[in-house]
């Protein structure tokens, strides 16, 4: 079934909105407004530093649980500001490293230079990859508006030839992404599919539906057929449903993915039953737009939102 109407105009409507530079920036410098909207953040944000990040993963880990740990930005404008956030992955690294934390490193390309230089985005990744290689972690791009997908797969492409330890995440809401997929099993990166939580024109994509879930699912099967390293990143009860029936978890090439924050009662499942679980975790001062995309994902998010701006937020490490 395609998302019922009123709740696809609401989530389009709230995308906007997180695009909004000006309502970003009077809730930011509103001391009435950040903290209630931080408030609502924190049940899918760790917090605002690196340590907060660090910690709970550490939880989690020792829970179980695989992680991927991402300082939150995308779209910096200036150079100096791209070389501070390569730097603090860096310093997440490190700090991964020496704490023992085997986590896997997640960002957008537009956080380290891609609205910038795309050579400065390439030059500051080479350098992470190399960081988090001599280390023993792995980095992970993330997909970002379609407008930019051919510039991260190309700098992906350069980039996983020298260090296999890249991986990069493709969205199946974009017709072009069984075509990408295709050619990205050349590469000895793993893949991270995503449905997209991106507006995009209609003729670019499909909408939410039982025909994305079938893209959703040919895409999983394309990668185990090749035995590649997939990483199912869904909170889909219907589609871990075809996964597990398929035996997809069982392989080692497999993972599920899901959002701090997002199913913690389906991740604490798949975990309990023996299926490898990654959560992915974020930490930074730039939570806004990612509160807006949760939100947006699933509509009825917006009532929990609420709840957390009232009575406060909650501890959400104890839900796994």
């Amino acid at each position: 079934m395609v998302l019922p109407s009123i709740e696809k105009q609401f989530a389009d409507s709230l995308k906007s909105i997180a695009r909004n530079l000006e309502i970003k920036e009077y809730i930011q410098q509103s001391p009435e407004l950040y903290p209630l909207f931080l408030s609502s953040a924190k049940r899918f944000v760790t917090g605002e530093s690196r340590e907060d990040g660090v910690s709970i993963g550490d939880q989690l880990v020792h829970k179980g649980y695989r992680i991927s740990l991402e300082f939150i930005g995308e779209n910096t404008i200036n150079k100096e500001e791209c070389v501070r956030a390569k730097d603090e992955f860096i310093a997440l690294i490190k700090q991964c490293s020496n704490r023992g934390i085997s986590s896997r490193i997640s960002f957008d390309l537009s956080h380290i230079g891609l609205s910038v230089d795309p050579e400065l985005t390439f030059q500051n990744l080479l350098e992470m990859a190399k960081e988090a290689q001599s280390h023993g972690l792995s980095l992970m791009i993330s997909m970002e508006e379609s407008a930019k997908t051919d510039q991260i797969l190309s700098i992906y492409k350069r980039v996983v030839v020298e260090y296999s330890n890249v991986g990069v995440t493709l969205q199946a809401q974009l017709y072009r992404t069984l075509n990408d997929l295709n050619e990205l099993l050349n590469y000895s990166g793993e893949i991270r599919i995503v449905k997209g939580a991106y507006q995009e024109p209609s003729d670019i994509c499909i909408p939410r539906s039982d025909k994305l879930d079938q893209r959703y699912l040919e895409l999983v099967d394309l990668c185990v057929r090749a035995g590649h390293q997939v990483s199912i990143a869904s909170h889909d009860e219907a589609i871990y449903k075809q996964i597990i029936q398929r035996g997809y978890l069982q392989n080692s090439n497999v993972e599920a993915e899901m959002l701090y924050g997002i199913r913690p009662e389906l991740c604490k499942q798949l975990k309990d039953d023996g299926l490898p679980v990654r959560v992915y975790l974020t930490y930074g001062v730039e939570w806004y737009l990612y509160l807006c995309h949760r939100i947006a994902e699933y509509p009825p998010n917006i009532y929990v939102a609420i709840t957390d701006m009232i009575q406060g937020a909650k501890d959400t490490s104890k839900l796994y």
